[in-house]
């Protein structure tokens, strides 16, 4: 039997790149759960994805055992968009390390991911990471812990996750300081579900921290929420692999297939249960809040349903996302997703092409406005295409975020001068140590998703870092701005924009456009209006060939002739020619 006394359930938390996958590989070493034939870096990260772009995107258990203790961690992303898996990590986990880079020292994130395990009061557990490197500061990164933890100095570990210095000892404070996990195995069953995913023979594989009581293979379960029953098919816990069990018992975190072939009935954060059992739920999680929208239409139109299919798998995976389905004259049947970030909706778009071989025609992102009718009634505004006619609504709102920017001194500049070109409202400036400075404005949320975060980490050669979170909606002169390909309106590329903006706005949009369009066999007109006003224009040039090539010497009529045809095979072609707009077209003006 399972001492739950030896129990340690914890979570690495950090900034993007700080060294949590790292570590994590050093503690699968130390403990032998995967052998160096098998070992590779970043072991934790699945996903190609994940490797292609050196981020951490989506949380992983693991199960490891030290000494006879059995220590379950889960490794989770560093990036702001992906916050809604740290804060799921939290709740299964009574203990977490705190990992600060020596040469970067606090970010942002940082004090984010720090709040979220602060609010689940469990133990924190901080080290400095990559002390090996020349260009570390040790002691001033323990001092800004210091002021931001009020801890003593001595106890902040110093470790390098690439060569494995001071990791033993940072395990075995883990288990000397994070308390054993709280639950009684007598009581009903009672098992949260902090993710899952769908397999085909399985059905839903909810992962779970077994509060109380235990489960065995083939116990008849209920989801409390939905209601939905279920069979544990298979019970078992991550190697990181799945490895199948007979059991799971209180304080224990693995996995349960649930036999639940239906992905919406099963949700992050409901309670799994024994049916017939009258028990009191687990406190869930709240649910996110999209902000970031994009339209998303399979390039095929018969791909309508697979693409349906596939937005509900993600979502097992990924639960901030969310999508409701639209229909646009020009696109077919498609859906509005939601997601909490411009790199959220990047990578999730991504996974559809890679793991469901969906060919997808994307919109420009957008957030979400709020219309005050006539009759003083509220409407959210997703897509350009709902956006009313001027002069048939009160007032328009957009949503406004907190913005937290932090920066090194000699880098503070260049922040401030980025930020200054932005319709911010500067707040107050924070210190951490002596040469740390966090700069916090308000912002509307627009600004943030357009490609602030590429300029803030060029402008700052990547040490500089951003935290934001809505704040509220507020009034805004607002306006559609809409794309014409060859006279005819591209609906996708539609967006609403400030209306003191919008001739600039239309500009840029149309000569990134016009780079980014491949030219056609005859010349194609790019034009930008709102209000019914024509604000910007460029034209591609028509694809040239060269139809006199194959003629050597002769008379000058015949080429005459040649080109006077390709003059009206090009003219017919304008009047007549239809321009496909590839679907990479619509990924590269995503990322405007």
């Amino acid at each position: 039997m399972i001492d739950k006394t030896k129990i340690r359930n914890f979570s690495i938390i950090s900034h993007i790149d700080h060294g949590k996958s790292t570590l994590a590989d050093r503690f699968l070493e130390l403990t032998g759960t995967v052998g160096p034939e098998k070992m590779r870096p970043q072991y934790l990260e699945m996903m190609d994805l994940e490797r292609e772009k050196g981020i951490t995107i989506k949380m992983r258990p693991v199960r490891m055992e030290d000494n006879g203790y059995i220590l379950n961690l889960i490794d989770t992303p560093g990036h702001v968009d992906f916050s809604y898996e740290v804060s799921r990590s939290m709740a299964a986990v009574e203990g977490a390390i705190l990992l600060v880079d020596a040469t970067k020292g606090i970010q942002v994130q940082t004090l984010a991911n720090l709040e979220q395990a602060r609010k689940q009061n469990i133990v924190i557990i901080p080290a400095v990471n990559k002390i090996d490197l020349a260009q570390a500061k040790i002691e001033e990164t323990k001092e800004e812990i210091v002021s931001l933890l009020g801890i003593p100095k001595e106890e902040i570990f110093s470790i390098s996750a690439k060569l494995g210095t001071g990791v033993k000892q940072l395990l075995a404070k883990v288990i000397e300081v994070v308390p054993a996990p709280r639950g009684e195995w007598e009581s009903p069953l009672r098992a949260l579900i902090f993710d899952s995913k769908y397999d085909s023979y399985k059905g839903v594989i909810a992962y779970v921290k077994v509060v109380d009581g235990e489960i065995k293979t083939g116990d008849k379960i209920c989801l409390f929420a939905s209601k939905m029953p279920g069979e544990a098919r298979e019970v078992g816990f991550f190697k990181p692999e799945l490895i199948a069990q007979n059991q799971l018992k209180s304080g224990e975190i693995g996995y349960i297939a649930t036999g639940v072939k239906e992905p919406g009935k099963v949700r992050v954060g409901d309670t799994i249960t024994n049916q017939g059992s009258t028990i009191t739920p687990l406190e869930g999680y709240q649910e996110p809040k999209p902000m970031v929208f994009l339209s998303v239409y399979p390039e095929e139109a018969n791909d309508y349903e697979l693409l349906k299919d596939a937005l509900g798998k993600l979502k097992l995976t990924d639960p901030s996302v969310t999508f409701d389905s639209e229909f646009r004259e020009a696109l077919g049947r498609g859906f509005r997703c939601g997601f909490l970030g411009s790199l959220h909706a990047e990578i999730i778009s991504e996974r559809l092409r890679r793991e469901f071989s969906l060919n997808l025609v994307i919109s420009t992102p957008s957030v979400i406005y709020k219309i005050i009718t006539a009759k003083n009634k509220e409407l959210f505004i997703k897509s350009a295409a709902d956006w009313p006619n001027p002069g048939s609504f009160k007032e328009a709102q957009e949503p406004w975020a907190k913005l937290e920017v932090m920066t090194p001194e000699e880098y503070l500049g260049r922040v401030m001068e980025i930020i200054s070109g932005l319709r911010a409202k500067y707040i107050e400036t924070k210190y951490f140590g002596t040469r740390t400075f966090l700069l916090v404005y308000e912002i509307p949320l627009i600004e943030i998703i357009t490609g602030f975060y590429d300029k803030l980490k060029s402008a700052t050669q990547g040490y500089a870092s951003l935290n934001y979170e809505f704040l509220e909606f507020r009034r805004a002169d607002l306006t559609k701005l809409e794309i014409l390909i060859a006279g005819k309106k591209e609906e996708a590329f539609s967006m609403i924009v400030p209306a003191s903006r919008a001739e600039k706005e239309g500009r840029s949009f149309i000569l990134k456009l016009k780079q980014a369009l491949p030219p056609q066999l005859f010349a194609v007109p790019l034009q930008a209006a709102f209000s019914g006003k024509i604000i910007a224009r460029e034209t591609i040039r028509a694809r040239g060939k060269d139809v006199i090539a194959p003629l050597y010497g002769g008379d000058y009529t015949r080429k005459r002739k040649l080109l006077e045809q390709q003059k009206e095979g090009k003219k017919e072609l304008k009047e007549k020619g239809r321009v496909h707009v590839p679907p990479k077209v619509f990924f590269e003006m995503m990322k405007k």
